[in-house]
């Protein structure tokens, strides 16, 4: 008998397409600063976000997936969290017609795992220094 998935367990996705390009920039450019904590955490939050006001005020139409990747984008520019990856969860909460637990599963607890996983991943394996302070 197979194990039970956690996902099935808790009754929706934890994995979203959007979080394998996550993970390219945690673990392979852990030095970009599109791949810090704030900017993996974020982004997914904000853009899923959006995409949950655009599904819950236009419904599933066209003009619901260009206008919340267009506002995610601006939104993650406006607050310093750009993430390119994110620019992907309007579409995915659109196609899915994701409820409002989405925005805390999986997008926040998805990407903090990320960040945590890439914490630990750095200081154990690589010896790179994750997450990194940049000079403004």
């Amino acid at each position: 008998m197979p194990w039970p998935r956690l996902g099935d367990i808790v009754g929706v996705s934890l994995l979203i397409a959007p979080f394998g390009a996550s993970c390219v920039l945690v673990f392979g450019l852990p030095r970009s600063p599109l791949a810090q904590p704030r900017n993996v955490v974020g982004g997914h939050v904000i853009s899923s976000a959006v995409g949950l006001i655009c599904l819950s005020v236009l419904g599933a139409s066209p003009v619901s997936f260009g206008l919340g990747v267009g506002v995610a984008i601006a939104v993650m520019l406006l607050t310093r969290t750009t993430h390119p990856p994110a620019g992907a969860d309007p579409i995915v909460v659109i196609l899915v017609g994701a409820s409002w637990q989405f925005l805390f599963l999986p997008a926040f607890s998805g990407a903090l795992i990320i960040v945590i996983v890439g914490i630990v991943f750095h200081r154990c394996v690589t010896g790179e220094k994750y997450p990194t302070t940049l000079a403004k």
